[in-house]
């Protein structure tokens, strides 16, 4: 049992008031807060280690240098990667897809060829391969979803066939919440010699990663929703696959030499980071990354879990009200819809409580297209937050649906 009382103090946002109320704070699925050691550590580098990384041979160089690459170690040993040079930092879940369309899909996809993806997938992990598509003459494929938000196992076997080149697909919904089979879906691309990208920034705040088991060729996660800064995110990739892929950026850094005949790349992760990285944010992630292994994903996991149940059981009995996403398998999502209310209107009301939440479609249109609404409320849970949170939120919307009856 995790002693969130004490968790709660390391964030100071969570003593904030919003309209005169205790700030509950519901939307970590768009982006979790941050603790005080992450912000102590991100003052620390800029007060006493700040410099441009590599090159560099004075002290604060070759110390930004030696952090910078210590968070690369630090997330290769949070997934469980077989070595660091398979950690490329990024900007995002997003720049991470994109980096593997171009790094790979524009060098090994062409006409006629067939890209898998699900119809759970977020925009980010599909207007890429839409980019891709039109520009090399493929076709995307796309896994069908049940009633309840599961994915179709039995459509997703029969979409393979000898055309298809790449699969795609997120290990969390963010919007339903629902936590897809992967491991079984990457044996199956396997098998049929078809290379895998997960995208899993719903899954590495929540869930224990790990590419070694998963097996998975990419992996893409953010920072600012794994308690860490904006503008930090992460792709895995397996070596073999990386060394063969074209660089997405051109410039300085990602180099061996450089003349108007001919540029050498650098070898990886560099030959992906191309100019000033990240430095400030990919150390700050390191510091989450000690945060969240300090108190252990699986704690972290349970506690979230004995939140959605509460919440689920709550909820249900509220008149009119229906849970979108019921998959047997679930991380703390919470989507729902209340007839005859928009929920831009719900989540209006309940701002006035201090009761953050979010609402849209929460760039998976395809999600909400294929189970008739235009779009939910959505309920997202962190380790932070408490049963007393649940509570309020309930007696919150309860009292904001009472305006509406």
């Amino acid at each position: 049992m995790l002693d969130v009382e004490r968790i709660r103090a390391d964030f100071p946002i969570l003593g904030l008031q919003v309209e005169g109320k205790p700030l509950v704070y519901l939307d970590n699925a768009a982006s979790s807060q941050m603790p005080r050691q992450v912000m102590d550590r991100l003052v620390r580098y800029q007060t006493t280690q700040h410099a441009n990384v590599n090159r560099g041979v004075h002290y604060l160089s070759e110390t930004a240098t030696a952090e910078y690459e210590q968070s690369r170690r630090k997330v290769q040993h949070f997934i469980n990667a077989r070595e660091d040079r398979e950690v490329i930092f990024t900007s995002g879940t997003t720049d991470s897809i994109n980096l593997v369309m171009h790094g790979y899909g524009r060098k090994f996809i062409g006409p006629g060829d067939e890209i898998i993806l699900t119809m759970l997938e977020h925009h980010s992990n599909i207007v890429p391969w839409q980019m891709l598509a039109e520009e090399k003459g493929a076709k995307i494929r796309v896994v069908p979803i049940n009633d309840a938000g599961e994915l179709r196992i039995d459509e997703y076997d029969r979409l393979f066939n000898e055309r298809t080149k790449f699969v795609g697909v997120l290990h969390v919904s963010n919007a339903l919440g629902t936590i897809n089979p992967i491991k079984q879906m990457i044996a199956a691309a396997h098998q049929r010699g078809v290379p895998v990208l997960i995208d899993g920034a719903q899954a590495a705040p929540h869930l224990t990663v790990d590419m070694q088991d998963l097996d998975c060729d990419f992996y893409a996660f953010s920072g600012h929703k794994l308690c860490g800064p904006t503008g930090i995110g992460v792709l895995y990739g397996k070596a073999e696959f990386l060394e063969r892929m074209q660089p997405f950026k051109g410039g300085g850094d990602m180099i061996l030499s450089v003349t108007f005949e001919k540029t050498v790349y650098n070898s990886i992760p560099h030959k992906f980071e191309a100019g000033t990285p990240p430095i400030a944010a990919a150390i700050g992630l390191g510091a989450a990354i000690d945060y969240l292994s300090g108190i252990g994903m699986s704690a972290i996991a349970a506690h979230e879990h004995r939140l959605l149940e509460y919440a689920t059981g709550q909820i249900r009995d509220i008149p009119g009200l229906r849970i979108i996403g019921t998959a047997a398998h679930k991380t703390a999502v919470l989507s729902f819809e209340v007839e005859g209310v928009h929920p831009h209107d719900i989540g209006t009301l309940l701002n006035q409580e201090g009761v953050a939440v979010r609402t849209g479609h929460h760039c998976a249109q395809p999600v909400m297209l294929r189970l008739k609404v235009p779009a939910t409320t959505r309920a997202s849970f962190a380790f932070y937050n408490t049963m007393a949170e649940v509570d309020a939120f309930i007696a919150s919307l309860r009292a904001v649906l009472e305006i509406f009856r």
